[in-house]
């Protein structure tokens, strides 16, 4: 017997639709409240959620969703929860789903955000995020890790990582990095097919070059508009977790265009960790700093746009796109080069953290933690900031 969840959206009558769309609403909006983490997180409390409870769709389709998810920029589990509202409920289901998992996190970095703007110069917040700032090393260098296993596949792979590694600290342009690397290695590994395959699969990457030199800030002046089109230079071709973010705004925000400190990005890291939900509502925190409550949802819209964009496109060609040698190639090589500037970035960033023996000490504690008991990276973060907090009251 056919029943409701099994029913094409489109089939339904007015009534059932708005229901759809409310339920939508409420399992990620809770979802987005809860999800402390980081992506794998995220995605295994959507399975439990969509697959296990509420039999939505099959573990098979979720897993094809999850696989498509690594063959476009943009943030894994926000797109995940992208792609389920597309499928439940079209393209009002995407927006539905994909607004309401990022809404809380916004919110809660939204507010953290004019609290740190107002009390930055405030001992106890300070001491908060002075405890804080090593745990997010270990975690970052749990991340690199925990990716590298799997980017680095083979000799091309490999290679890709370390040139990506050198290209960080030469300073090169991180984005044409990406797509250089990834079209190598993509060429290497289909070195023996020819034809209109090739054709077919580096058109869509034209789009990517387009990104490349049209988005990039070059103004000195920071308004909501400049805000927007950086973090909207972001979100269309940023690959892997949102730790590989990190790369991206060390290079742009703090080296090149000086409108952060290492400082105040370790700050925002640092929050977008310790609060759920994406952990790219960086660029709320990052948006306000910069242009106030304009700059916080400019940030916030030009990030996650670039996901909404491309989920709706692909979405109908999911599994052809996954099946592709094509695709899968260029996917490796960027895979690797990401993983090779979030080990440049673990080293930028623990310079800047690791100040005394207190957070040397509390990063080696936090790197055992999260490698050999497996801590959640949220209590971690809570463990750093009583840390830090007790230690400046002891001290005063």
């Amino acid at each position: 017997m056919e029943t409701e969840n099994s029913v094409a959206y489109a089939e339904l009558n007015p009534y059932q639709r708005r229901q759809r769309l409310f339920e939508l609403a409420a399992v990620f909006l809770r979802l987005g409240t809860i999800a402390f983490g980081g992506p794998a997180a995220h995605i295994a409390m959507m399975d439990d959620e969509v697959v296990k409870r509420r039999q939505w769709m099959s573990r098979e389709r979720l897993l094809d969703l999850l696989g498509v998810t690594n063959l476009i920029p943009g943030p894994n589990s926000t797109e995940l929860a992208i792609h389920i509202g597309y499928e439940r409920g079209g393209w009002k289901g995407l927006l539905v789903a994909g607004s309401c998992f990022i809404l809380p996190a916004m919110l809660i970095v939204w507010t953290l955000a004019a609290i740190y703007a107002r009390y930055q110069t405030v001992p106890q917040v300070e001491w908060l995020l002075y405890g804080i700032k090593p745990v997010i090393i270990a975690i970052v260098l749990q991340a690199v890790w925990q990716l590298g296993k799997k980017a680095a596949k083979d000799v091309p792979t490999i290679v890709a990582g370390i040139v990506a590694i050198a290209a960080y600290f030469a300073g090169l342009n991180e984005i044409l990095l990406l797509v250089v690397v990834g079209i190598g290695v993509m060429a290497v590994k289909n070195w023996q097919r020819r034809g209109n395959l090739l054709g077919a699969f580096i058109l869509p990457l034209s789009g990517t070059f387009a990104q490349v030199g049209s988005v990039t800030a070059t103004t000195t002046s920071v308004t909501w508009v400049n805000v927007f089109l950086f973090f909207l230079k972001i979100g269309s071709v940023l690959y892997g977790s949102g730790y590989v973010l990190l790369a991206f705004l060390q290079q742009d925000l703090v080296e090149r265009n000086h409108w952060l400190t290492s400082q105040q990005l370790l700050d925002a890291v640092a929050i977008g960790q310790f609060t759920p939900g994406p952990v790219f509502t960086t660029a709320t925190f990052i948006g306000y700093l910069l242009a106030g409550n304009a700059g916080a949802i400019a940030g916030t819209i030009g990030i996650f746009l670039p996901a909404f964009v491309l989920v709706w496109v692909v979405n109908p060609w999911a599994s052809k796109l996954r099946s592709s040698p094509w695709a899968s190639g260029f996917l490796d090589g960027v895979n690797a080069a990401s993983l090779g500037l979030m080990a440049g970035v673990s080293w930028t960033l623990g310079r800047a953290a690791l100040i005394d023996w207190l957070t040397v000490i509390v990063a080696i504690a936090s790197a055992i933690a999260v490698f050999r008991f497996k801590v959640n990276s949220a209590w971690l973060v809570l463990a750093g900031a009583i840390l830090g907090f007790a230690f400046q009251f002891f001290r005063g």
